[in-house]
């Protein structure tokens, strides 16, 4: 019952959390934390079910998650293949493609070592699996936050519809991702007006590259001024050169037009829990919402994602795999 009532105290402190501010990572942590107690617990209790229940959850447990991660590598593998063909070969482009080989190339190295019967390597591989299964989780937990977070809806009327730029296709045609946003600003502005409500500003919001012709802002405007909207409805930022910039800058025109303002920012589903991180740093007044990504395209970008918000928080964690290193030195160096 105690495990129970861990997994409830953190399941409490999550509810809390995300009452306070959806935006936090600690929020993704505590729900990852809330899970594995849960199932902690549930296991404590396999002992006094029925043989053929026992059986049934030891196989849910350990061999689904087994057979589980054998489908992702052979996925992402597949999925970077289909990316590497469509996108090109940036670094970026290659990550879902080498997740799925570290997988493989994990249980290799954990068979392969298995056999060799060296307490050094042992000690090692263990130490390398104790920073694996730490990142794993942590992106586990981002990955099932972020989902639940893409589910809020706009609820009332808002001030202002922000969409965030990104590059334009021959430096000054909106490209089929950018366009997504701009329809997804475009429905919360329809919907508002559809109600009754006041037509809301759709800030557009993005600056010019240096291989651009025209600031973002300006093409995404003229892209929403072609779909019928109405040209006053419009604003531009167009100082913005990156995602900070585009909460900060926006910001500061949101408020001089209302210090009081309500807004919801529009980027893509990939990028609408770390763009709501940042939303909250720069202090914005509202959440933000995804508009959809081609599927072959939200694998590779979702890691991307990942990777910048376990960066950004380096201090905790690479803190902990330091930890974890040491701790697995340690524990090697007892049994030499």
């Amino acid at each position: 019952m105690v495990a129970f009532a861990l997994a409830a105290l953190l399941f409490l402190l999550f509810c809390l959390s995300v009452r306070k501010d959806r935006r936090r990572f600690r929020n993704a942590v505590l729900l990852g934390l809330t899970f594995i107690t849960l199932s902690f617990a549930l296991l404590l209790q396999v002992s006094a079910l029925p043989q053929w229940a026992f059986v049934a959850v030891l196989m849910l447990v350990f061999a689904v998650p087994t057979l589980g991660i054998l489908a992702l590598g052979v996925f992402l593998i597949g999925n970077g293949v289909t990316m590497v063909r469509r996108e090109g070969r940036s670094p970026a482009n290659l990550l879902s493609l080498l997740a799925g080989l570290g997988i493989f190339a994990m249980i290799a190295l954990l068979i392969t070592v298995d056999m060799q019967g060296s307490r050094i390597l042992d000690g090692m591989v263990a130490t390398l699996t104790l920073v694996v299964v730490y990142v794993s989780f942590t992106f586990l937990c981002f990955l099932g936050y972020a989902f639940l977070y893409g589910r809020i809806r706009v609820r009332g009327d808002v001030d202002h519809v922000v969409m965030l730029g990104s590059g334009l296709i021959g430096g000054d045609r909106v490209p089929p991702l950018l366009a997504s946003r701009l329809r997804k600003g475009q429905k919360i502005y329809e919907a508002q007006l559809a109600r009754g409500g006041r037509p809301p500003v759709l800030l557009v919001s993005g600056g010019k590259g240096s291989d651009e012709k025209v600031p973002e802002a300006r093409a995404m405007a003229d892209w929403l001024i072609a779909q019928g909207v109405p040209q006053e409805h419009v604003v531009l930022e167009d100082r913005s050169t990156t995602t900070e910039e585009n909460m900060l800058f926006s910001r500061e025109l949101m408020t001089a037009h209302d210090p009081h303002y309500r807004c919801v920012v529009v980027t893509n589903d990939f990028h609408a829990f770390r763009a709501a991180m940042m939303a909250r740093k720069a202090r914005v007044n509202g959440q933000v919402l995804g508009s959809p990504t081609a599927r072959y395209y939200w694998p590779s970008a979702t890691i991307r994602e990942f990777v910048a918000v376990f960066w950004e928080h380096r201090a905790v964690n690479l803190g902990i795999c330091a930890a974890l290193v040491a701790l697995g030195t340690l524990a090697t160096a007892g049994t030499l």
